[in-house]
């Protein structure tokens, strides 16, 4: 079998573009997501190699001797690094012009010939779940026989084989533990509001949910939650726990973790004898009872998309839950115990200045323990791209320039008498608003006088932040000025 590198090259300072990221860019502090989409498909190829760049802070030269010991580079991409992938590509080919360039992710997936056509050092991209794609591929099955593959011919011209079905039965992957031991160091890795360092990992891919922003759901896993048994996840876990025992906490990264409820509350009863702590994405849809059986079973945090504080942008963007559902569940996880960190999301339609204002003063009164804000990033294959086409709400005229050049989250959507300038502005004044009360201060504070490391980490986000928020500043004002 031929040698293998999947590979996350370097691109943007601090750029958080790995696949497992679900806003690809620069955070307000320094944050990573491991690279899970790629150590699956590494995991099934005997031989391979993960290569995780900008956590590791590994440069294009380094990157570039790496991957010319290898006959297949599989890079995954995204709409934002997509530019600076094609480069990483291209100088792979002028070193060792027989390696073979794959190209997989959310962006190659939905728009597989125009991934292709970005350029002529790309040999084929995969689409959807491309784990026994890259399998295939590394195997020497001829590209035209590879199910859920586009390629570009010896001619020249491209050819999409038939799709591949999705995996119905998860349990059939190997586990990931193997190849982030061998290929990364975990402690490179940070999430500010998981303890340190953490590992994240999928119990089950795509999300019966249907938010016509979310990324991955509408590009690669579908809208049915297909799961690993919770004996497998169970099995898994008692290994991670004597392969990192340094680990503080296990993250599932599934889209909605709680969307099988059964099987949620039968992992929790699985993993409690372990003495593990972990945490996990959900919907604000559940009761206390749940939420205090999980927590029984070592339940932590739960990362929650509250999104908005209007109703009307609530229902627009089909979250399925109102705000009266997510004061109970707030209500309920603080009375069980277990942390919340709220996501929100300014410029989703059809924002105004009064919903901005309605959104921040919603955030306050639900205080949760932490929050992010972002900005809403139409991804090619989302129904958010296709509203933001239809209805002209793109800024301008390049629809896929989602992030700075520094890699900070650009507003790319602007509202009639609402502008893209006034809703990147938003972000850093809900950020205040927010964390510059005595509740969430006192929080801070407390956290740093119990544990020195997390002192010293709170004292270097909170250096970060600033940093960035300035740079914010910096450049709404450049982006501002007239020419």
């Amino acid at each position: 079998m031929s040698r293998a590198l999947f590979l996350c090259p370097p691109s943007f300072e601090g750029f958080d573009g790995g696949a497992g990221s679900r806003y690809q860019a620069r955070r307000e502090v320094t944050s990573f997501w491991y690279p899970t989409w790629l150590a699956q498909p590494a995991a099934l190829v005997p031989g391979s190699k993960l290569l995780d760049c900008p956590p590791h802070n590994i440069g294009v030269e380094e990157c570039l001797k790496v991957a010319q010991e290898f006959d297949h580079v599989i890079i995954h991409t995204s709409t934002p690094s997509l530019r600076n992938d094609c480069r990483i590509a291209e100088a792979i080919k002028q070193r060792r012009p027989e390696t073979l360039v794959g190209f997989v992710g959310p962006h190659a997936s939905v728009l597989p010939a125009e991934t292709l056509e970005s350029s002529s050092a790309i040999d084929w991209v995969a689409r959807k779940e491309f784990d026994f794609t890259c399998k295939e591929v590394v195997e020497g099955v001829p590209l035209d026989k590879v199910a859920g593959l586009s390629f570009r011919a010896k001619d020249g011209r491209i050819h999409h084989n038939p799709d591949r079905e999705l995996i119905a039965d998860l349990d059939v992957l190997p586990w990931v533990g193997d190849v982030y031991k061998r290929d990364l160091q975990i402690e490179k890795y940070y999430i500010g509001y998981l303890l340190h360092p953490y590992v994240s990992l999928y119990t089950g891919r795509g999300c019966p949910a249907k938010c016509t922003f979310c990324l991955w759901p509408q590009t690669i896993g579908g809208n049915r939650y297909r799961v690993r048994s919770a004996d497998n996840v169970a099995r898994e876990m008692a290994y991670m726990k004597e392969l990192f025992p340094q680990v503080k906490e296990f993250f599932f990264d599934d889209d909605t973790f709680t969307a099988n409820l059964p099987r949620a509350r039968e992992i929790a009863k699985k993993l409690a004898p372990l003495g593990i702590t972990w945490s996990c994405n959900s919907r604000a849809n559940l009761d206390y009872e749940t939420i205090r059986e999980l927590q029984s079973g070592g339940l932590r945090l739960l990362l929650v998309g509250f999104e908005s504080g209007n109703e009307q942008i609530l229902k627009n963007i089909r979250k399925g839950i109102n705000k009266e559902q997510m004061r109970r569940f707030t209500e309920a996880c603080k009375k069980a115990g277990v942390l919340v960190h709220g996501t929100f999301v300014l410029g989703l339609p059809v924002e105004t200045r009064e919903t901005i204002e309605e959104t921040i003063r919603f955030a306050q009164e639900l205080d949760v323990f932490s929050i992010q804000v972002s900005l809403a990033a139409p991804y090619p294959g989302t129904e958010l791209y296709e509203q933001a086409r239809r209805n002209g709400w793109f800024a301008r005229k390049d629809n896929t320039k989602i992030v700075r050049d520094t890699g900070f989250q650009d507003s790319t959507l602007e509202y009639p008498g609402l502008s893209k300038e006034e809703i990147f502005e938003a972000v850093e004044r809900f950020y205040h608003r927010w964390y510059f009360r005595p509740r969430p201060i006192l929080r801070i504070i407390k956290t740093m006088l119990e544990d020195k490391e997390v002192c010293f980490r709170r004292l270097r986000e909170g250096y970060e932040f600033f940093k960035s928020m300035a740079q914010r500043r910096r450049e709404l004002a450049e982006s501002s000025s007239p020419v």
